[in-house]
């Protein structure tokens, strides 16, 4: 069959249906690559055009980004900023507040990000993942400003897919 002949179908699936899934598959020993949708890890992730690289948890530590169940069928991926016995709290690059889990909800660990279109993969446990992660975390008092000037004005001038 000629490539002329293939028929391309998209579909989008809830997230309530395709993250089990993509869990079972973690916890069978498999890596997930998932194009992220939502802009809660902006500035440095973006929604459709960013992918990233999933293991089963392992070791989870305050700063790792996660897949989390923060309530039944409900998902995030945000990154971890305190983890206190059992209790898991989380927030997203592009928030200004907390989400809550338990250690157990951890669905899955990112090993790294596939960010602009690009192959490579952006390593979470790199220079450059940890540099970012660092400036990042500590800029919280101020993030609601940073991230007001990144939607009203660095996207209007740099816009993501060519979106405007």
């Amino acid at each position: 069959m000629s490539q002329g002949n293939i028929k391309v179908v998209e579909k989008q699936l809830s997230n309530a249906v395709l993250i089990p899934e993509i869990i079972r598959l973690l916890d069978e020993g498999h890596t997930v690559t998932l194009l992220l949708k939502g802009f809660s890890m902006r500035p440095f992730l973006e929604d459709g055009r960013d992918k990233a690289l999933l293991t089963k948890p392992v070791n989870i530590k305050v700063g790792d980004p996660v897949l989390a169940e923060i309530e039944p069928l409900h998902f995030v991926l945000h990154r971890i900023i305190k983890i206190d016995g059992d209790d898991v709290v989380l927030r997203g690059d592009g928030n200004i507040s907390n989400e809550y889990c338990k250690i157990g909800d951890v669905k899955g660990a990112v090993i790294g990000f596939y960010r602009k279109g690009r192959t490579t993969l952006d390593y979470t446990d790199g220079t450059k993942w940890h540099i970012y992660s660092y400036l990042w975390m500590r800029l919280s008092p101020i993030r609601r400003y940073l991230l007001a000037f990144h939607r009203r004005i660095w996207l209007k001038l740099f816009p993501v897919n060519g979106k405007k």
